[in-house]
């Protein structure tokens, strides 16, 4: 049987001769620090975090320097060209942002209060289509472990989860979101106790019951509420 004949010059260099790479290198090079300029042009806000449209800008970057790099038929103006356009329509889209607030809802949308009081907003909750298990993880990891330790929480429009908490004197019984303890909710009461509502956290002072329906969202699922201050 005979082995496969590989021709190991094509295997490491395709097609082109061995000295393209080190155009490569050059046009490497050359993308690197037209990427550097291009950033540097977006300002400090762009670099600072990325936002839906930011993002759509650092992919369009990203996608314009790395065909250039090695693909010997397209030239170093095309790219340029392209970050240049780039560049500008950011900072037309950041400077219509900064001029009106509609467009700058419409572009990056609003910031929504996902927890008031230490209750679900439910409302908000819906509209932001977020997940109980994400949530709840990304308030683990500031400390929190039942919603009545939260006097506000924010969903910001970069993603990020702004928290106001109560001081430790004012905390109240709220939903425990600790793993352990979330996944011992139940629809059936059996001893009278302040229950939190497993669905939008609502707290209520509920006496044995087969069932009990929550005043505010109608759901029927409870967990026991704890009231424990935060741990620093």
């Amino acid at each position: 049987m005979t082995l496969m004949k590989i021709d190991w010059t094509n295997f490491l260099f395709g097609e082109e001769h061995w000295s393209f790479l080190l155009e490569i290198v050059l046009r490497t090079i050359l993308m690197y620090f037209i990427i550097l300029i291009g950033l540097r042009l977006l300002g400090k806000r762009g670099v600072r975090q990325l936002s839906v449209f930011e993002l759509v800008v650092i992919i369009s970057l990203g996608s314009a320097a790395g065909d250039p790099m090695f693909y010997k038929e397209i030239g170093l103006l095309t790219p340029i060209v392209i970050f240049a356009v780039i560049v500008g329509a950011y900072r037309l889209t950041t400077y219509l942002m900064a001029k009106s607030s509609t467009f700058d809802d419409l572009v990056e949308g609003k910031c929504a209060y996902v927890i008031v009081d230490g209750e679900f907003s439910i409302e908000n909750f819906k509209k932001e289509d977020l997940a109980f298990d994400e949530f709840f993880s990304e308030l683990r990891q500031q400390s929190v472990s039942h919603l009545g330790q939260i006097r506000l929480a924010i969903l910001e429009t970069s993603g990020n989860v702004s928290i106001f908490f109560y001081d430790d004197k004012d905390v109240k019984p709220g939903l425990p979101i600790l793993p352990h303890l979330f996944d011992q909710r139940c629809k059936q009461i059996t001893g009278e106790n302040d229950y939190a509502c497993s669905f939008c956290g609502r707290v209520q002072k509920i006496a044995p019951c087969k069932e009990h329906t929550c005043t505010k969202c109608g759901h029927k699922k409870w967990v026991k509420a704890i009231d424990e201050t935060r741990a620093r």
